[in-house]
């Protein structure tokens, strides 16, 4: 059977772009910009994203197109079987996060859903903390919400690459970016945003320590989808004429774009109205409807932030269930179609002990923590990271000259930053995870 392909660059770069931008470059990057000295760590971020995150996202997306497999099979195809290990992890943390993703990515259609409604209290912090944790602490309404979330990623990726994932993005990411830019617009002619786009712009350099360079190194990082296999997933449906270098850098863009402007609907917001910048995951759920609620069309904006959420969700959530349905396709021969729904239904069920511990199983432990906080902690700590060191070694010392073919598109050793890339790749990459593998499980 004749492998599928993208059917355009563009379909692509919006496919790899979405698998990068997820709820973490929305809410995650600008909580971070809050804590960790605004206008700095922007800029720290910017210049890991262009240096070691463009390196990585070159080099999975080679890997993959170099292949034409899923991430087991290509790293066994090019490195030998001992490799496929490597494959196999990448896997395993798709899977794992998809599991506790999907449940965020409920909560997220259930906002959407009480937004749409006017039920949501959007005027009083002390309500909407009561609302959301009422939320994620009930039994079956998450649950519900969460299947939900995992149907609709299902149905998509079921489409297949073309049919299914690349018409699906064309459509999501571009309405993304038009429903995030006119609530940013919103955000910044706010009375009093002047000191939140002052704060997230222009770095103060004083709070440039190590703690901020660990936390704008694990967010570029992660924030890309590398060392789970997604890029290397969707760089293996990629056709041999297609410039790797330059799409990876339009993906990187993209993300990076999405942080900036995720900050600038943020920051201005929550210093505008008096908020607390450095609320967490609370900022989403429910400092921002606060926000709304003392905003004049506060009822509009609030759906489209929601609905700009979820889009955010599923266009990561796609990638996610890619790359262990295009494993299981491969490997067993088991159809696209059966492959993702078995594959979404152990991934829902997974998902559904997750939920249920920030409310009725929250007591039961493991290591100290509950079943949802477990499954962040492994992936955060241990096999994203994981992945990540040993695809940057794989592609910097075991197949660096296919890695030179790939990048310079004519077979040739002449991509122009190959020296660049290849440091990055032995030495930068690596330890740098490593360094921030090491401060997460020390705590440090």
């Amino acid at each position: 059977m004749k492998r599928e392909q993208w059917g355009s660059r563009f379909g692509f770069i919006m496919a790899a772009a979405g698998s990068a931008v997820g709820l973490g470059n929305i809410w995650k990057f600008p909580y971070l910009a809050g804590t960790q000295g605004g206008g700095a760590f922007l800029v720290v971020y910017l210049v890991i994203m262009a240096t070691i995150g463009a390196a990585l996202i070159m080099a999975e997306i080679a890997i993959g197109r170099s292949a034409k497999m899923n991430p087991v099979g290509a790293f066994r195809a090019l490195g030998g079987r001992l490799w496929s290990v490597t494959g196999v992890i990448g896997v395993i943390t798709g899977f794992l996060i998809l599991s506790f993703y999907s449940v965020v990515g409920g909560w997220t259609i259930a906002y959407l859903v009480k937004s749409i409604a006017g039920t949501i209290e959007s005027a009083q912090p002390e309500l909407l903390e009561a609302q959301f944790g009422g939320l994620v602490s009930a039994v079956w309404e998450p649950i519900f919400y969460h299947g939900a979330f995992m149907v609709l990623t299902m149905g998509i990726v079921i489409a297949g690459v073309a049919q299914g994932i690349e018409r699906s993005v064309k459509v999501l990411m571009p309405l993304l970016f038009i429903l995030l830019m006119v609530l940013v617009v919103r955000s910044v002619t706010l009375p009093g945003a002047w000191e939140g786009i002052e704060f997230f712009l222009v770095p103060d350099w004083s709070q440039v320590n190590g703690e901020m360079l660990r936390a704008a190194l694990g967010q570029a990082f992660f924030s890309l989808s590398l060392g789970m296999g997604a890029m290397i997933t969707y760089g293996s449906y990629l056709d041999k004429d297609a410039d790797i270098p330059n799409a990876s850098c339009w993906v990187v863009f993209l993300a990076a774009l999405v942080g900036v402007l995720g900050g600038l609907l943020v920051l201005p917001a929550v210093f505008a109205f008096g908020m607390d910048p450095g609320a967490g995951p609370g900022l989403t759920f429910i400092t921002l409807p606060a926000v709304f609620g003392e905003m004049i069309g506060g009822y509009l904006f609030q759906i489209i932030f929601f609905a700009m959420l979820l889009i955010a969700a599923l266009t990561s959530s796609i990638s996610l269930l890619a790359i262990p349905v295009a494993y299981f396709a491969e490997e067993y021969g088991i159809e696209r179609k059966w492959s993702a729904i078995v594959v979404g239904i152990v991934i829902f069920l997974i998902g559904v002990p997750c939920s249920l511990a920030l409310g009725v199983w929250g007591e039961y432990k493991l290591f100290g923590m509950n079943f949802f906080d477990l499954m962040v902690y492994a992936v955060d700590n241990y096999t994203l990271p994981i992945g990540g060191i040993l695809t940057s070694l794989f592609a910097g010392w075991v197949v660096l000259e296919k890695m030179g073919k790939e990048l310079s598109n004519d077979g040739s050793l002449t991509f122009k930053w190959m020296g660049a890339f290849t440091w990055i790749m032995r030495i930068v990459a690596p330890l740098a995870v490593v360094w921030v593998m090491l401060s997460g499980l020390l705590g440090s």
